[in-house]
């Protein structure tokens, strides 16, 4: 295997971290929980809802 400089290796290190950061970021997009406020009437209801899958692929 052959020798990097330094600098290679903090930019390896770097950018792994971010392809786990850019992944977990993803995954949480997917599944996050929209919360919404509407009003009806005299009170406020709170809707839960999952968000879709707005990709079409």
């Amino acid at each position: 295997m052959p020798q990097l400089s330094p600098l290679n290796w903090i930019l390896l290190f770097l950018i792994f971290w971010v392809v786990v950061l850019l992944v977990f970021v993803l995954i949480w997009w997917e599944q996050k929980i929209d919360f919404s406020a509407m009003s009806k009437g005299d009170c406020d209801v709170f809707d839960v809802s999952y968000s879709e899958n707005k990709w079409e692929w």
